[in-house]
C-alpha cells in the first residue's frame, strides 16, 4: 500500500476515474476490428477528460464470454489500446483491466503501456462466479512478487473486495476483507454493488474504510449525481462508467454533471463551472 503514491497521481480530494468499455477486442467474433476500438477508445478518453475526471480505466468489456486469463492476443490488443490512450491523453491517468480475472496480464500491460495504474476484480477473496467451474484463483502474495519481478512498483494496484457477480466462499466481513486488501499491499480498495451500474450503499462503504485504515476506499460502481452526495461522504473517490454513458459512448455532459456535483461536496474546491 502507498498511500502517498496515489495522492501523488491523483491529486483531487476525491478523484473520479471514469470508465471506458472496449468493443470486443481481435479475436472474438464481434470485434470490430483494432482501428474501431483505438477510435472509440480516442473518442471516449476525449469526452471523459472534457468532463473533468482525474483518471481514465480501459477495460475489455465486451470480450464474451470472459475468460479467467487473457490469451495472447487479448493482451497485445490492450497493450496497443492503453499505449495510445497514454499517448494521447492531456490531463486524465491511465489505467488498464484485462477482465474477467487476469491482474498480472493487467500490471503487464499497465507496466509496458506507460500506464499509472491496474484494477483487479478479485485480489484476496476467495469467490466464485456460476459460469466457471470451481474457484477463482487468488494469490495476492504473487501478484505483488510479479508486479516487483517486472519493475513495477509504480503502477498502483487498485483491489476490489467482495465484487459483484461472485459468491464469497468463506464467512468474511467487508472489514476484513479490507483489512486484508490493505495488508496485502492494495493501493486502494473499490467497493461496489450487486452488479454493474449497481451502487454500494453508504454504510458498506463505511463498513470498508473501517477494515482499510489509511488505504483510500472508492466506490466501485453506480455512483451517479443523484447518489453522489451520500456515498462521496463516505468514499476517497470513484470509479464510474455506466451513468456517464448515453447508449455505447461516453457523454461529456453527464461526465461534468457528476463532477461539479462531486467536487461541490468537497469543502474549498470549485467546481468546473467555477461556481
Amino acid at each position: 500500500m502507498d498511500v502517498v503514491m496515489f495522492r501523488q497521481l491523483f491529486t483531487s480530494p476525491k478523484p473520479i476515474i471514469g470508465v471506458i468499455h472496449l468493443p470486443a477486442l481481435p479475436g472474438y467474433p464481434d470485434s470490430p476490428g483494432l482501428d474501431a476500438v483505438l477510435d472509440k477508445a480516442v473518442n471516449d478518453l476525449s469526452a471523459l477528460e472534457r468532463g473533468g475526471v482525474d483518471g481514465v480505466l480501459v477495460e475489455n468489456f465486451a470480450d464474451r464470454p470472459f475468460r479467467l486469463k487473457a490469451r495472447p492476443e487479448t493482451v497485445a490488443a490492450m497493450t496497443r489500446v492503453v499505449r495510445e490512450l497514454v499517448l494521447t491523453a492531456k490531463t486524465a491517468v491511465i489505467g488498464v483491466e484485462v477482465l474477467l480475472n487476469d491482474p498480472a496480464a493487467s500490471l503487464a500491460v499497465a507496466k509496458m503501456a506507460g500506464a499509472g495504474f491496474m484494477r483487479t476484480d478479485f485480489f484476496v477473496d476467495p469467490m466464485e462466479r456460476p459460469e466457471f467451474e470451481g474457484p477463482i484463483d487468488i494469490d495476492p502474495e504473487g501478484l505483488m512478487s510479479y508486479r516487483r519481478s517486472i519493475g513495477a512498483d509504480d503502477v498502483l494496484v487498485l483491489a476490489d473486495i467482495q465484487v459483484k457477480f461472485a459468491a464469497m466462499l468463506v464467512d468474511r466481513s467487508l472489514a476484513e476483507s479490507a483489512r486484508l486488501a490493505a495488508h496485502h499491499g492494495a493501493d486502494a480498495i473499490g467497493v461496489t454493488g450487486d452488479e454493474t451500474g449497481d451502487p454500494p450503499s453508504a454504510s458498506t462503504v463505511e463498513q470498508a474504510k473501517n477494515g482499510a485504515g489509511a488505504c483510500p476506499v472508492l466506490v466501485g460502481s453506480g455512483l451517479d449525481v443523484e447518489n453522489a452526495s451520500a456515498l462521496m461522504a463516505a468514499a476517497d473517490g470513484a470509479i464510474v462508467g455506466t451513468s456517464v454513458k448515453t447508449g455505447d459512448h461516453i457523454d461529456a455532459a453527464k461526465v461534468g454533471e457528476l463532477i461539479d456535483t462531486v467536487r461541490a461536496l468537497d469543502n474549498g474546491v470549485v467546481s468546473r463551472n467555477g461556481s
